[in-house]
């Protein structure tokens, strides 16, 4: 008989009382399960969850974005990217355009998809234009976009990669020393894809507490109480909570498609820096399909300014788990969802988004 998320609750409850725990959870879906399910209010008070890297809208580096408005904007091309990412602010003047969703108003032929496939499909039905695919995402959106270069795509399709790996991000707080967690719930997600045994290092090499979850609730509190619980009884491993669809070694075809089509290099996160094996690039025999080869006059190097965000946004300290959202000095008054100043009140992974929409206005 499987444990429901009350009895989970039931259990953490139960378990010995200890000092101040913050508890991380990488994935954006994470916390907006947790936000929307109310599990803050329902944990005891000295849980602390805090909101991680999770959200590939929120660290696309600027210059990305940049670059996408500006090819939209002056070639005769299609772009198409993730929903998301049209209502991402790049920081210029107010009179300049801002936004993706700006340059299609201003007549750029900029349109929003949800998979790879729809971006093949547009570029079919037209074969004399070109058509350019932002594609920004961690693993869970790359690999997809990998599939598509192995399996073909039209010769008028390129891709405008801003591609990222979770585990680098949360292994740069651990080596900063101070990380500001004390236990990790690790994103589900990426772990089928990549395999949970990707997450191995937080445990053996830093010696804290960590579990991979599913977005359900009782997922969530299942891998909290497994933290909470290695906490109490000092004995510290990678437990898998989702093993419904984690398995070990994850999705070998998935991962073939990114060694075949993609590498990695140290990569720049938005407001956060260039962190090591951190980013996606293409392969030397997919470099055709590669934008900023097709378009290299549109790779701005004046516009990668690491920790640059719009003045009193605090962004980066929200996505690297060192305030929570309701603490920077925007939120909710100047930065809103439907006037995003922010990257991180963009999109619904975005902490700042999640606890706006959810109705979480301060810490407690």
């Amino acid at each position: 008989m499987e444990i429901t998320a009350k009895q989970w609750l039931e259990k953490i409850h139960n378990l010995p009382h200890q000092g101040r725990v913050k508890i991380m959870n990488v994935c954006g879906g994470h916390e907006r399960s947790i936000t929307m399910a109310g599990l803050r209010q329902a944990l005891p008070e000295y849980i602390e969850l805090v909101p991680g890297p999770g959200c590939p809208v929120c660290i696309c580096p600027e210059e990305d974005v940049f670059e996408a408005i500006q090819l939209a904007l002056h070639e005769d091309i299609i772009l198409v990217a993730f929903g998301d990412m049209l209502r991402v602010p790049v920081n210029v003047k107010k009179i300049q355009i801002r936004t993706l969703e700006q340059a299609k108003a201003q007549g750029a032929d900029i349109r929003p998809i949800a998979s790879p496939i729809e971006a093949v499909i547009i570029a079919k039905e037209n074969p004399q234009k070109p058509v350019v695919f932002f594609a920004a995402g961690f693993e869970t959106t790359t690999a997809p976009v990998a599939a598509m270069l192995v399996q073909g795509i039209p010769d008028n399709l390129s891709v405008l990669l801003s591609g990222r790996l979770t585990w680098p991000a949360v292994s740069m707080l651990l080596e900063s020393g101070a990380p500001g967690f004390d236990a990790l719930i690790a994103p589900g997600h990426v772990a089928t894809i990549m395999g949970p045994e990707e997450w191995g290092f937080v445990v053996a090499k830093h010696h804290i507490p960590a579990a991979v979850s599913g977005f359900e609730p009782v997922s969530l509190l299942a891998a909290m109480y497994s933290v909470l619980r290695q906490l109490n009884e000092k004995r510290y491993f990678l437990d898998n909570c989702y093993s419904s669809l984690v398995k070990p070694g994850g999705n070998a075809s998935a991962q073939k498609h990114l060694n075949t089509a993609l590498s990695i290099y140290d990569a720049n996160w938005r407001g956060v820096g260039v962190i090591p094996d951190s980013g996606f690039k293409l392969n030397l025999q997919y470099e055709k399909y590669d934008t900023r080869k097709q378009f290299p006059d549109y790779a701005d190097d004046a516009r990668k300014r690491a920790g640059k965000m719009p003045a009193g946004c605090d962004c980066a300290q929200v996505v690297l788990g060192k305030i929570y959202p309701s603490e920077c000095k925007l939120f909710g008054k100047t930065c809103l969802p439907r006037s995003p100043i922010g990257p991180c009140m963009v999109s619904d992974e975005g902490a700042c988004r999640i606890w706006w929409s959810g109705g979480l206005r301060d810490v407690s």
